[in-house]
């Protein structure tokens, strides 16, 4: 019994190792993240990078697997150690890589693993990756698109450039799940609201009475509500009616002061990454400062179509979405067009709790 329970152990810790390799391949980093213990490490010093618990595991790889434009990853087995519900082990891996910004390389490593018994099996409760070897001489090879995908999820895994029809679907509640967990990894505080009505709620929930609050330009705002229960409702104090009443040739400064740092910026983006950042856009760029730090609380609405890949999947969708309606919108609205002149990317929020993001499921605004 004892040899059977042991033979039985090794095969399924090295299924684990081998399902390891495969979540990563087919780019599923929810599986890949279900295969550690709640609690679970994966640590990669010669990254740098650490990530603790599975939400960190899979924010973190889901940040790496956008930067790839393609991944092939060997694992060779290597030892493992039986000490009852606990074991440890090595797993040898030899990797191509080649990222979208031009670092390539071929490189051999070994995984140093802790593996934990649990009631759904084994699960590595640590992996630490060290690089034996690593050549960065450029790789001859390319990937076909096809094999760019997840085999499991090729709508919401797609890396490869998004066509623009794409840029108005929604993205499913998973994949809003997942861009939720990337934005909390980053220091933004997340939400996945039903539509757009829960957020008008959860607004009011999250600014007090009496707060000195701005709205930036946004159609999300407007269609939602939300632009008229702050400027209009009397709840708050609100910048935009105060700044509209000020004469521009002889208060400019006073307009600058009263947009750059009040108590709370509720706003919108053009997009947020798989990778949790947001992206915004501005013709003016009067907006962008409070939303940048100078406002002491950040309260982003974000549709579900606003879900992109990665930063340069960003960038086309305010190229090729975004502006084009807001021109259409600027054009009949004030007979001049709009234009992308200024840029504010937010990868990280350095003061945790600052900064609110309020996922849709639905799609609104551009």
């Amino acid at each position: 019994m004892n040899d059977f329970r042991t033979i039985a152990d090794r095969v399924e810790i090295e299924a684990l190792r081998g399902e390891f390799t495969d979540a990563a391949m087919m780019r599923d980093r929810p599986r890949l993240a279900s295969l550690f213990t709640p609690d679970g490490v994966l640590r990669m010093p010669d990254i740098p990078a650490e990530q603790v618990g599975r939400e960190e595991i899979l924010a973190g790889g889901e940040r790496l697997q956008s930067q790839w434009d393609f991944f092939v990853q060997t694992t060779h087995p290597g030892t493992i150690l039986l000490d009852g519900d606990t074991a440890t082990g090595r797993a040898y891996i030899q990797e191509l890589v080649r990222a979208l910004d031009g670092r390539q390389g071929l490189n051999y490593a070994v995984y140093h693993d802790r593996y934990q018994r649990t009631m759904e099996g084994w699960k590595f409760a640590e992996r630490v990756y060290e690089v034996r070897y690593l050549d960065t001489s450029p790789l001859a090879g390319t990937a076909p698109h096809a094999a760019r995908s997840s085999g499991t999820d090729r709508t919401d895994a797609a890396v490869s450039p998004a066509p623009a029809a794409s840029f108005a679907d929604p993205a499913s509640s998973r994949r809003l799940e997942r861009v939720a967990a990337a934005l909390r990894a980053n220091g933004f505080a997340a939400e996945v609201l039903d539509d757009a009505a829960a957020a008008r709620v959860r607004v009011k929930d999250l600014i007090p009475e009496g707060a000195v609050v701005f709205t930036g330009a946004s159609e999300t705002l407007r269609l939602s509500g939300i632009d008229e229960d702050i400027n209009a409702g009397g709840r708050y104090d609100a910048v935009r009616p105060r700044v509209l009443a000020i004469d521009r040739a002889t208060g400019a400064d006073e307009i600058r002061t009263l947009l750059a740092a009040p108590e709370f910026v509720v706003n919108s983006v053009a997009a947020v990454t798989e990778t949790g950042s947001l992206v915004l856009a501005s013709g003016s760029g009067s907006q962008l400062p409070a939303n940048a730090g100078g406002a002491a609380h950040a309260v982003w609405i974000v549709g579900a179509q606003k879900v992109v890949p990665d930063l340069g999947t960003a960038l086309r969708r305010i190229e090729e979405h975004a502006l084009p309606l807001e021109n259409a919108r600027a054009q009949a609205a004030y007979g001049t067009p709009s234009a992308v002149n200024r840029l504010l990317v937010l990868n990280a929020e350095p003061r945790p709790g600052r900064g609110t993001v309020l996922l849709l499921r639905e799609a609104i605004g551009y």
